[in-house]
């Protein structure tokens, strides 16, 4: 990869992890924060997102919640796992896309919004494996199993 690519690639990784955690860490800081409102608003997959809601279960969707974005943008930033935790974004941005109403989630877009963006962004991350452009995967990427495969 070129220095200009991997200049381009480490910018927009450290921006959407700078995005992800800031979304994430203002909730972690905000104790009265929950997804509740967020689910109990579902268009789609309302059985599911019902579901969800659950007082048993709400605790644990909310500290996924918080602590995913935290710790996605965290990797994100600092260019470690970062596939690993690229594809664990997409699920959350798909589980944010799936109960807004379809084919229209929002007022200003059709079928495409914020999340399926973010979702192509972060498989792109994946694909290129962009925490190798000055992150820490780059430090380690001559190493073999589960480390090299997380990274």
């Amino acid at each position: 990869m070129a220095n200009l690519q991997k200049f381009f690639l480490f910018v927009l990784r450290l921006a959407m992890g700078w995005m992800f955690f800031y979304a994430g860490i203002t909730k972690v800081l905000n104790p009265q924060w929950s997804a509740e409102g967020y689910l109990k608003g579902a268009k789609a997959f309302t059985w599911f997102f019902q579901m969800l809601l659950d007082p048993s279960i709400l605790p644990i969707v909310n500290f996924a919640n918080k602590w995913g974005l935290t710790l996605l943008g965290v990797s994100l930033i600092l260019g470690l796992f970062v596939r690993f935790s690229s594809l664990l974004g997409v699920v959350l941005m798909a589980l944010y896309y799936l109960p807004l109403g379809w084919p229209q989630p929002n007022p200003h877009a059709y079928i495409v919004d914020e999340h399926i963006i973010y979702i192509a962004v972060l498989l792109f991350f994946a694909a290129a494996k962009a925490g190798r452009a000055w992150g820490v995967d780059g430090k380690r990427q001559h190493h073999s199993g589960v480390m090299r495969i997380l990274g």
